[in-house]
């Protein structure tokens, strides 16, 4: 029985081990942090239940992927529910927009504010539709590993079709020309740690993503997708241990042989690391064994932005809020030039507020709100402390959501605290505590992420920085991709 080691157990970890185990491989989860989960963490604060990480949850086909690779029913394991809308969008001028399925509500909502931009709606949901199309069937349940994958000629043809070249900007203005609507859709380039006048536009799929395919809420909140995937790969047989850090890999005779852990060394015949590629490749292998495109190129790689996130509990509710909220300012896009070429905290950034009570009271006292409160930040750099910043910037954003009507969260708060890219890259060792591993601000680094499969015998890869990308599902095929290919190249 082939010993398999499984670096870090967020989502991607967890699919890959249930895949593994149940294939009869011997699956060791090692994760540094207390529990499972990776990026995404249940906070309990007083009587106020927090998700900390991922909280807009799409294309649950993904997880159930997982499940049925094993032979399982994923509606055994986590309750999805679909959101009725799945964003509140509230602009400087007043305007709200409330995300809907049904067309003409997106339309007449539009309308209120650009009747022009209304009438081209449809025409650019076809085209969201198309490019999602061309993805599901050629990009994201592919694993493309080698070069025959990468250069087969439907691939190239799709590649052709959706466009590379054109930024997500330039797309949307083909159809639009309000500044309402151009940051509604340019936002999508966000959930995948980029911006929108440099993300290419095969992310204008996204808003078809929402739409068509819904916006979920998860039963219990979203860290009850974390406990699905950790029992389903225990009972595959996977063996899972917490609050355990690897501190190197380990190769013999051109292949890995274990990892060093504080605790000793623990063998392996197969390693995968679920952790960010370059993290990986710069704290746990020395510089001969590191993948030649990664070791070159490591600090070429632009990481993706972070965020700074306030986790808020207060006895009231707020009549603005959804289960998701987004909050623009009068100048939307103007934080990308703070994030990535200054490397600041915005001024004046969108603030994307979820509130899950709003949709299971239980999360929160009776009349309460759980409000995770996330403002897009830069990656860790000389640039900017959080050390010494946080509690100002903290400040600067409940002062902002007190004049979009959210008010009292600085004084009236029962449970009040704040997370750091800074945070993230201690708990997660996130590449300069990136979200989304690198950005997907160039054709290059969208379409030609890190290989799953490193240049040494045996290591694996999988995780947000790989294919098919960032993304809570993105990142559950990742585990499942990389899990089919390992067992397909060690059975051959």
């Amino acid at each position: 029985m082939k010993r398999v080691v499984i670096i870090g157990g967020g989502i991607g970890g967890l699919s890959a081990a249930a895949r593994l185990a149940h294939a009869g491989y011997a699956v060791t989860v090692l994760e540094q942090q207390e529990k499972v989960g990776g990026k995404l963490q249940r906070i309990q604060l007083g009587e106020y239940r927090f998700d900390r990480g991922p909280s807009t949850i799409t294309m649950t086909h993904a997880f159930r992927k997982v499940f049925a690779s094993v032979g399982r029913d994923i509606e055994d394991y986590i309750d999805f529910y679909r959101l009725e809308h799945g964003t509140r969008n509230c602009f400087a001028d007043g305007s709200v927009v409330d995300l809907s399925a049904d067309p003409a509500e997106m339309e007449e909502q539009i309308a209120r504010y650009s009747p022009e931009d209304a009438r081209r709606y449809r025409a650019f949901m076809n085209e969201a539709a198309a490019l999602y199309g061309q993805a599901e069937r050629h990009f994201m349940n592919k694993m493309l590993v080698s070069w025959k994958d990468k250069l087969s000629p439907a691939l190239a043809a799709a590649f052709i079709r959706i466009r590379p070249l054109t930024k997500l900007s330039v797309l949307l203005r083909r159809y639009f020309s309000h500044p309402n609507t151009l940051a509604l859709f340019g936002r999508y380039a966000t959930y995948v740690g980029s911006a929108p006048d440099r993300a290419p536009a095969i992310f204008a799929m996204l808003p078809h993503v929402e739409t068509e395919l819904g916006v979920f809420g998860v039963r219990g909140g979203t860290y009850s997708i974390v406990e699905g995937l950790r029992q389903l790969a225990e009972e595959m047989g996977a063996e899972i241990r917490t609050s355990l850090r690897v501190q190197r890999i380990a190769a013999k005779g051109g292949g890995v042989s274990g990892v060093e852990t504080e605790c000793g060394f623990v063998p392996a015949d197969l390693v995968l690391a679920n952790g960010d590629v370059l993290s990986v490749c710069r704290d746990l292998l020395g510089e001969q064994l590191r993948p030649a495109m990664t070791n070159r190129h490591i600090s070429t790689y632009e990481p993706s932005l972070s965020g700074f996130v306030i986790l808020a509990g207060i006895r009231r509710r707020y009549d603005k809020l959804r289960h998701h909220t987004v909050f623009y300012p009068e100048r939307y896009g103007e934080e990308f030039s703070a994030i990535f070429a200054r490397r600041e905290a915005p001024a004046d950034p969108a603030i994307y507020v979820c509130c899950s009570a709003y949709s299971e009271q239980e999360l929160a006292p009776e009349g309460g709100s759980n409000l995770f409160i996330l403002a897009n930040a830069p990656y860790t750099s000389g640039a900017w402390s959080w050390e010494r910043e946080a509690e100002r910037y903290q400040g600067r954003l409940l002062k902002q959501l007190a004049a979009y009507g959210l008010e009292g969260l600085d004084r009236e708060a029962e449970q009040l605290a704040s997370y750091t890219p800074e945070d993230l890259e201690r708990d997660t060792s996130a590449f300069r505590g990136a979200i989304y591993g690198i950005s997907s601000n160039s054709a290059k680094q969208t379409f030609l992420r890190p290989s799953n499969r490193a240049d040494l015998r045996g290591l694996w890869f999988a995780g947000g920085t790989t294919h098919p990308g960032g993304g809570t599902p993105m990142v559950a095929l990742s585990g499942l991709l990389t899990a089919e290919a390992m067992i397909r190249q060690h059975h051959s």
